[in-house]
């Protein structure tokens, strides 16, 4: 595995890919990686001759009280990890070869409708940011796949809207969540849960499995379903954020008679904010 720091190096190397007639997957992430990670890096080498990924802990998705400053930065242990998964090249760049002005004076990509629910509802400009470094890093690495979890479905969302409104020419794939075997959501935060707060984290999988239940059984109320599940949630610890019933491809209020949905859910438990998701 090659690591490379620089816009000129990552190009270089895949340019050299492309001229020899090798597609490439990519895989962004802002590293402090578990097997959930690991499990889109060998997707991704299953659907291209060459493999890239990104480490970058990105300063324009983090809202003001955030932890940006706190957020793990293991790029030796990432790399360890990448390499054994045989991955071809890392890019690691830093804030400065990323934003090289300030990030008010950058040019941002913003997705309009999509990110105003859900985490966007709380967070801010946060979905702009994702938008933004996503659409540098493409222009960047000139994938043709990109590989995303389906854990924040929400961002996998905008990012293919973005994609198809833009013409970007990379084929976004969702992978499904990698889940500890009680059903929680494999997820960097979860390193901030304490011995007791990981063994409640669960119920909030549980909490999306029942409502699913419910759902599958013929129940529409949605606002008694969510209402009695954020409950459920608060009873065992958590603080809710949000648990909302949608439509998966616009995100917006199912009627009755849709029967595609997805349960969307965020909460905090001690210092750490859970998200997850289930189709029904």
């Amino acid at each position: 595995m090659r690591t490379v720091h620089t816009i000129a190096e990552l190009r270089a190397q895949v340019a050299a890919w492309k001229q020899a007639g090798e597609r490439v997957a990519f895989v962004p992430t802002m590293g402090n990686l578990h097997r959930g990670h690991i499990h889109l890096v060998e997707r991704a080498r299953e659907m291209a001759p060459r493999a890239v990924a990104s480490i970058f802990v990105n300063p324009m998705q983090f809202g003001p009280n955030e932890d940006f400053a706190a957020y793990p930065r293991t790029l030796d242990a990432d790399s360890r990890q990448l390499e054994a998964a045989g991955l071809d090249l890392l890019f690691a760049p830093s804030v400065a070869e990323m934003y090289p002005r300030p990030l008010e004076k950058m040019t941002q990509v913003t997705v309009p409708d999509l990110p105003t629910v859900l985490c966007g509802a709380n967070r801010a400009g946060h979905f702009t940011g994702v938008t933004t470094v996503v659409s540098k890093l493409f222009n960047m690495v000139q994938p043709d796949i990109a590989v995303f979890g389906e854990k924040d479905w929400q961002q996998l969302v905008i990012i293919r809207r973005m994609a198809a409104d833009l013409d970007m020419p990379v084929e976004i794939i969702g992978v499904a969540t990698v889940r500890e075997p009680e059903g929680l959501a494999l997820s960097s935060r979860n390193g901030y849960l304490s011995v007791g707060e990981r063994a409640i984290a669960p119920t909030l999988y549980v909490t999306l499995r029942a409502t699913a239940e419910r759902l599958r059984a013929g129940e529409r109320d949605w606002a008694r379903l969510e209402d009695e599940a954020k409950a459920r949630l608060t009873a065992a610890g958590f603080r809710p954020d949000y648990f909302e019933i949608r439509r998966p491809d616009d995100l917006q209020r199912p009627v009755p008679t849709d029967v595609d949905l997805r349960i969307f859910a965020a909460a905090w438990l001690g210092r750490a904010r859970l998200i997850d998701n289930l189709a029904v």
